[in-house]
């Protein structure tokens, strides 16, 4: 089997060499403490996640797993909601490869998605590995599950229409989070959203092999990652599937799902095999493979127009999710760039990428997506029990 890996898309590109310094392909467990330490952390207590004034954000400490201490919830409640009522509820787990990052990474996108559904976001953080391994960081994403969905009337959303959503280490959390409140018969939410989700402590596909120091987020880094939440039970029989989704041998009965992935990450492959397999259980399931898309490229360089559409595909689902219908919007929700572009702030684009012109398609936009959808679509009147 050849290893040559996918190419990336060309505007990806350039934004993986501007950022290639500030972050590694490659992470080991010694690194783990300066990567907490990093800019991207620092830089995520300057984000304004009220939105220009949009959202009231609270922070709050509810009850945790039995014996654990309590877990910290970041609540973003509109301000001026549209529609009066309880809201969607958009509950969010965080991303960093199970190591690092709290309970404001990667706000953007279901920020941008709250803002254009009139929704409640609530983000949960929870014990990082490896100092609090498996089943730690699970259980405190259930507590805060539990916690909103007992509380939904408090914070103005409504318990019917919960999305969970997560991205990387977040994506792999809520798919666990949505084995285990099924298993648990725990609350149900009406969606899943699994974006470039870490999936698979086995770290052998071919997508594993194919990008091993290319990237980011390589083979060394999710060895590390998994290696940090399951210790010497990586790799082995005893794993259990609340810590890596992908050893599941039930996938009946959950919620719809909607899975994207690029096709130049480590992830690539665990992630169609999952949606696959939540197809072959008579799922609900959609997946958006992005060509040439690098891990957590429509975070990194949300300018390209290959982001713009993998941002506008993620909210198009959510609205469907919420609002119970199967048709898209006739525009993509704004990805967190236009926000600036609109207040006539300079938009911030690494060095090397041109800002997008809808005029001139890159070479990606002309690439054939894989977007697969099998098995009705997103409602609660969907066939699951």
């Amino acid at each position: 089997m050849s290893m040559v890996p996918p190419p990336f898309d060309p505007e990806l590109s350039a934004a993986l060499e501007a950022i290639r310094d500030v972050l590694p392909r490659q992470l080991t467990m010694d690194e783990i403490p300066a990567m907490r330490q990093g800019p991207g952390i620092e830089m995520l207590a300057q984000l304004d996640l009220t939105m220009d004034g949009a959202f009231a954000v609270e922070d709050r400490l509810v009850p945790g797993p039995e014996g654990a201490s309590e877990v910290s919830l970041l609540i973003c409640r509109p301000t001026a909601p549209e529609r009066p009522g309880p809201l969607p509820v958009i509950y969010h787990v965080h991303g960093g490869g199970m190591v690092v990052g709290n309970n404001r990474v990667g706000m953007d996108a279901p920020l941008a998605w709250a803002r254009e559904l009139g929704a409640v976001v609530v983000s949960v953080e929870y014990r990082l590995a490896p100092e609090h391994p498996h089943p730690a960081p699970i259980d405190d994403v259930y507590a805060g599950l539990l916690w909103t969905a007992e509380h939904t009337e408090e914070i103005g959303g409504d318990a019917e229409r919960i999305v969970i959503a997560g991205a990387s280490a977040g994506g792999g959390l809520t798919a666990a989070l949505a084995l285990l409140a099924r298993d648990r018969k725990g609350p149900r939410a009406i969606g899943q959203m699994l974006l470039c989700p870490m999936l698979d402590d086995r770290n052998d596909t071919p997508s594993v092999h194919q990008m091993a120091g290319l990237g980011v987020w390589d083979r060394t880094a999710n060895e590390t990652g998994w290696t940090a939440l399951l210790g010497s039970r990586r790799g082995g029989p005893e794993v259990s599937e609340y810590a890596a989704p992908a050893r599941v041998t039930d996938l009946s009965g959950l919620p719809p799902a909607f899975l994207d992935v690029g096709s130049a990450e480590t992830f690539r492959d665990e992630v169609v095999a999952y949606a696959s397999r939540l197809w072959q259980a008579g799922g609900v399931a959609e997946l958006h493979v992005w060509p040439g898309g690098f891990h957590g490229f429509d975070g990194l360089a949300p300018q390209a127009a290959l982001s713009q559409d993998s941002r506008g595909g993620a909210c198009a689902v959510a609205a469907e999710a919420v609002r119970g219908v199967r048709s898209r919007p006739r525009r993509p929700c704004p990805p967190p760039l236009s926000a600036s572009l609109e207040r006539g702030d300079p938009p911030i684009i690494p060095r090397g990428c041109r800002p997008f012109d809808p005029a001139t398609p890159s070479s990606s936009v002309q690439s054939v997506r894989w977007r697969v959808r099998v098995g009705g679509g997103w409602s609660r009147s969907s066939p699951h029990p």
